[in-house]
């Protein structure tokens, strides 16, 4: 399955769903990582490990994360070859102030959101939706 490519397709068909839990981003060198450590996204950086979990998991392993967000996965499988679709969702948020950090992956896209905007960025995302769709 290569997933939507469509930008109107994308828009009309995401179903936001907001994750339960805060999470946080964190840091660690590569070879202080604790081997119990499962974030829900990991990326090499030449300065380290950029790691997002839930804030619980980063304080049980004595990490000090930023950025308290919560997570909003766009439930429609989304190409990584889509053009634009990313760029409107984070256009539309910027409109209304709202931070988000995007991630896509290989079936979706999700977007980490300040945990207190995040029913608001919710709202904005199903407006973008339904606006899309008609």
């Amino acid at each position: 399955m290569n997933g939507e490519t469509d930008l109107t397709r994308l828009l009309a068909g995401m179903r936001p769903e907001l994750r339960p839990g805060t999470y946080v981003f964190a840091t660690a060198s590569d070879g202080a990582m604790a081997a119990d450590l499962t974030p829900v996204l990991s990326f090499r950086e030449a300065e380290g490990t950029t790691l997002i979990l839930t804030r619980a998991h980063a304080a049980r392993a004595g990490l000090s994360g930023t950025f308290p967000c919560r997570w909003i996965t766009l439930a429609i499988h989304s190409s990584l070859g889509a053009v634009g679709f990313l760029a409107a969702v984070t256009a539309r948020l910027a409109e209304r102030g709202i931070a988000v950090n995007a991630v896509s992956a290989f079936h979706h896209d999700h977007l980490f959101v300040p945990e207190t905007r995040a029913e608001e960025a919710m709202d904005v995302l199903r407006d973008l939706a339904d606006r899309a769709a008609s």
